[in-house]
């Protein structure tokens, strides 16, 4: 029996039972399992011959999905209250439930997210099918965990797991969220695309064309997983046409907006998107920024080429804690992939293996810690003891092996410049009065002093002994 005979009432059995006849004689009719690897979103489109459940079964496709009733998901959302409402999209609203095996035996006790279709939404019945079908099918430790689905009536749900940190956007540009590190970003930027890398590499692809920040959802220790699924259609592996365009602004690629020219490819332009808001800070579409900047693509791609202009770009609240080649090599990565030609954007697993790599470098400045120097009229002694007159925050940079940092040492050069004897005075009163970026101009000050300071004296001004 071929795949495409399936339709809708083949594998969803809470929909449509009252249209379903009778089973029983079609039992008798089954010689052997059917062995299909799986199941296309082509193959539910068309119409076709009624399939009975005990043939879909034994195809194992959708096996390891829970089908709930509505009472069941009103009873473990609190019937859907605002206190248990975590979000929501163009799909509908989400909710926070807890599953465990007094619902059902079997159940494992976790938290889930329940998604519910708003049938005044954006989308409908065939992006909730999409859903079931994908995730129902196609497992990854980077693909959210589809658990079940509700299918009563007009009711369509989607039951997920929970995971605790909600979406990249959200932590990204949010402003309560607490900054994300470099090595966070480069580990999220891994692990998104070896999800969609999987995807990609289907006999038949999946092709997401919606990939963005706000579908990588982000556990406890920020793991990514790729979820929503509704827009996502197989594709050849060549390119396909379609008429119809669909996606997020910023996110989608020229040759899909332009002319409808779909392929894998364009979810690695998206891809390039967010790793540029990882490198930035920045969303994709900024409406609160002058005309030119508020593409992100059309702002930051000049300034990706060229390494020397990328502390423009790279998002400030690093405050500088992030390694530099590690930068220029994800730049460089970006513009390949928001490469305006399709052919010449890396494939996901290539970009993965670039990636990779920038999870083990160690470039990455250590952290300030300070030193604390006696201002003018103040004794050693003093300084020992109270540690609180002057405090001096210098950043170590591994590579460089120096303080100062490439602003310092020009606006240094540019004194030397304006006369010898003047520099040195405005030098000194400095040095006296305000904080020193220089270790040589603390040894002047301090003398060997430093060396002898106490243990506890050291650990009072934040220095390892």
């Amino acid at each position: 029996m071929s795949p495409k005979n399936f339709i809708l009432t083949s594998f969803l059995p809470g929909c449509f039972k009252a249209n379903i006849p009778s089973l029983e004689p079609k039992l008798h009719d089954v010689c052997k399992p059917i062995s299909i690897q799986r199941l296309y979103l082509s193959d539910v489109s068309n119409p076709g011959s009624p399939l009975s459940l005990s043939d879909l079964s034994s195809t194992h496709v959708l096996s390891s999905l829970h089908v709930f009733t509505l009472k069941e998901l009103q009873l473990i959302t609190q019937k859907f209250s605002r206190s248990n409402y975590l979000g929501g999209g163009g799909f509908g609203p989400v909710y926070k439930g807890f599953i465990d095996d007094r619902l059902r035996p079997g159940l494992k006790a976790q938290s889930v997210a329940v998604k519910m279709l708003d049938s005044d939404g954006t989308q409908g019945h065939m992006e909730w099918l999409t859903e079931v079908i994908i995730l129902g099918q196609l497992k990854h430790p980077h693909l959210v965990n589809l658990i079940g689905y509700c299918c009563e009536d007009k009711h369509r749900l989607l039951v997920y797991e929970y995971m605790e940190r909600g979406n990249l956007h959200d932590q990204l540009f949010t402003r309560y969220t607490v900054t994300l590190p470099w090595s966070t970003r480069i580990k999220i930027a891994v692990e998104a695309g070896q999800g969609l890398g999987f995807l990609h590499e289907q006999e038949k692809p999946v092709i997401c064309r919606d990939f963005k920040a706000s579908n990588i959802l982000l556990d406890h220790d920020y793991n990514a997983k790729l979820s929503d699924f509704g827009l996502a259609t197989d594709g050849p592996q060549g390119v396909d046409v379609t008429t119809r365009v669909m996606g997020t602004k910023g996110y989608a690629a020229p040759e899909y907006i332009n002319i409808g020219h779909l392929s894998t490819m364009s979810d690695v332009f998206s891809f390039g998107v967010v790793l540029l808001e990882l490198l930035t800070g920045r969303p994709s579409m900024d409406k609160s920024r002058h005309d030119r900047h508020k593409n992100l693509v059309e702002w930051a791609s000049p300034l990706l080429k060229d390494h020397h202009k990328l502390d423009h770009i790279i998002d400030p609240r690093l405050e500088g804690q992030y390694s530099v080649e590690g930068a220029r090599k994800a730049a460089t990565l970006a513009y390949q992939c928001l490469s305006h030609h399709p052919k010449s954007r890396p494939t996901m697993s290539i970009v993965v293996k670039t990636l990779q790599p920038l999870l083990d470098m160690t470039d990455i400045p250590i952290g300030p810690f300070v030193y604390v120097v006696p201002s003018e009229g103040k004794n050693g002694s003093d300084m020992q003891k109270k540690g609180k007159e002057t405090v001096i925050e210098c950043e170590m940079v591994k590579n460089e092996k120096k303080c100062e940092g490439k602003e310092a040492e020009k606006k240094e050069k540019t004194r030397l410049r304006k006369g010898k004897g003047r520099r040195h005075r405005h030098r000194n009163k400095l040095l006296r009065s305000r904080a020193v970026y220089s270790d040589t101009a603390l040894y002047k000050i301090l003398g060997t002093s430093l060396h002898t300071l106490p243990k506890t004296s050291y650990r009072e001004m934040n220095i390892e002994a």
